[in-house]
């Protein structure tokens, strides 16, 4: 079955100013609307490594709802596991400045709660055959509970993905349940209820190893934008790992390769360091994209001495 991708599938609107952004006034641009979400995101770039995933979440029972399901499948990702729901998908509404960063943004969150009957149902025959799990973790507590109890129940590897930190951060307790738990600089200030803005990628490591440690979360990793990324885990293994050099043309989406491509290395053999360095290779990939996609590539073009699976 792979890496199994349980969340929230999105529509993205996305703005863009033709010339430099102005807050409050009238900006000529152009708009796109584009399949996202977090994990659908995470799934698709992992399925572009030819890796083959699972995907568990909800799409609606419209044309929009039969489009984002269709590109799935044309990805070669599982969707045995995705249910069709009425407004199953959520909205997500940004616009961006003349640098490619996001100015501002609303989003509109689906009920996933259909998705714990699900596991209740198929849970056992989901996650026993996953390579690894990849969760959302600020969906629905019950649902974030589900699958923790069930990946404890079958040993996989769980991975922790964020769409909203402010919702995450209310379940600290849960972070010592997860192997990896992956956030951008600002993400982790929310977390911790500090403000680490103005760090160096050496005190966000220092500070990193040191909550680590204090929480008992087994790993975790901080992106830095172009400074690079920081990690720690409960072994003692922390580190820097500078970003690549690259132009930017969208940073969309370039977290969420980044956050494949970790969650790719650990599942797969790799340390943290060498997965930090597949999910930068991924991330820079997607920044450069015209597309504003990640590329397709065969393991072997990552580091991954494995096979394909059909």
């Amino acid at each position: 079955m792979g890496m199994v991708v349980i969340g929230a599938a999105f529509v993205d609107i996305k703005g863009f100013p033709h010339d430099i952004y102005i807050p409050n006034g009238r900006n000529v641009g152009r708009i796109e609307y584009i399949h996202g979400g977090v994990a659908r995101n995470v799934v698709e770039d992992i399925a572009n490594i030819e890796l083959r995933p699972t995907y568990v979440g909800i799409v609606d029972d419209t044309p929009l709802g039969d489009a984002v399901l269709q590109k799935l499948k044309n990805h070669k990702i599982n969707t045995d596991y995705v249910l069709t729901i009425p407004d199953g998908m959520g909205t997500w509404l940004a616009v961006f400045d003349n640098n490619g960063d996001v100015a501002g943004s609303i989003s509109k969150r689906p009920n996933m709660l259909p998705v714990v009957d699900l596991l209740e149902r198929k849970g056992d025959e989901i996650i026993s055959q996953a390579d690894s799990v990849v969760l959302e973790c600020d969906l629905n507590k019950a649902l974030v509970k589900k699958v923790i109890e069930l990946c404890k129940k079958h040993n996989k590897k769980l991975f922790a993905l964020v769409s909203n930190m402010s919702i995450a951060a209310e379940r600290r307790d849960l972070l010592k349940y997860y192997d990896c738990f992956i956030c951008n600089q600002q993400e982790a200030g929310l977390l911790f209820a500090d403000d680490y803005s103005d760090y160096t990628p050496e005190q966000m490591c220092e500070t990193l190893n040191e909550k680590v440690h204090a929480a008992k979360i087994p790993a975790m990793v901080v992106t830095m934008g172009a400074q690079g990324a920081v990690y720690s885990n409960l072994q003692g293994d922390k580190g820097i790992c500078p970003a690549r050099k690259v132009h930017v043309k969208d940073t969309t989406g370039a977290g969420d390769a980044f956050c494949a491509g970790v969650s790719i290395g650990l599942t797969y053999g790799k340390n943290m360091s060498d997965s930090i360095e597949i999910g930068s290779y991924l991330a820079a990939s997607v920044i450069t994209s015209s597309e504003n996609v990640c590329p397709r590539f065969m393991p072997k073009e990552i580091g991954l001495d494995i096979e394909v699976k059909d």
